[in-house]
C-alpha cells in the first residue's frame, strides 16, 4: 500500500514539474519560449507562455535579440475566413493570470532574420516589461508545437 501511495504521488507531482517556468524575474514567469524553423532574411515568430504571479498588471513591451533586424508583438485572428495579423504595443500580464504566445495567436515577430533557424538551434532574446524588468530567455527552434504543449489540453 505504501509503495502504491508513493507511486501515485510521483504520478501528480511530476507532471506539474513539467510545467515549470524555465525563466524568471519578479513575479514574471516565461516556459518553454519556442520557434518554428525560418530562412536567413525571411520572417520568424517566438512562442511562450508568461504568467504573472504577481498583484499588479506588467506587460511585455519588447523583446530584443540579435536573431533579426526587427522585433514586433503580434496578434492573429481570423476574421471572416481570413488570417489577419496586427501589430500590438504591449502585451497585456494580468495580475494573476497567464496569456500563452502560440501559433494563430500572439506571437512575437522576427522580422529579417539574421541567421536561418534550424530544428535544434537556440537563440537568445531579452524579454522587456513595463514594469521596467528585464528577463534573458532562450529560444529552442522546433518543427512544431513542444509535444509536451501539444497534449496538454486533451484530458
Amino acid at each position: 500500500m505504501r509503495s502504491l501511495l508513493i507511486s501515485l504521488t510521483a504520478a501528480v507531482i511530476l507532471p506539474a514539474a513539467a510545467h515549470a517556468a524555465d525563466y524568471r524575474v519578479g513575479q514574471i514567469e516565461i516556459a518553454a519560449p519556442w520557434s518554428r524553423p525560418a530562412l536567413a532574411g525571411m520572417n520568424g515568430a517566438g512562442f511562450m507562455t508568461a504568467t504573472n504571479r504577481g498583484a499588479k498588471a506588467d506587460a511585455l513591451v519588447a523583446v530584443q535579440s540579435p536573431i533579426a533586424r526587427k522585433i514586433e508583438l503580434h496578434r492573429s485572428d481570423m476574421t471572416g475566413g481570413v488570417m489577419r495579423m496586427q501589430r500590438q504595443e504591449r502585451l497585456a500580464l494580468p495580475a494573476g493570470g497567464a496569456v500563452k504566445l502560440a501559433p494563430g495567436g500572439h506571437h512575437v515577430m522576427l522580422i529579417g532574420l539574421t541567421r536561418p533557424l534550424k530544428a535544434g538551434d537556440r537563440f537568445p532574446a531579452t524579454l522587456v516589461f513595463a514594469s521596467g524588468a528585464k528577463l534573458k530567455v532562450e529560444f529552442t527552434v522546433q518543427g512544431a508545437a513542444p509535444a509536451a504543449d501539444a497534449h496538454a489540453h486533451h484530458h
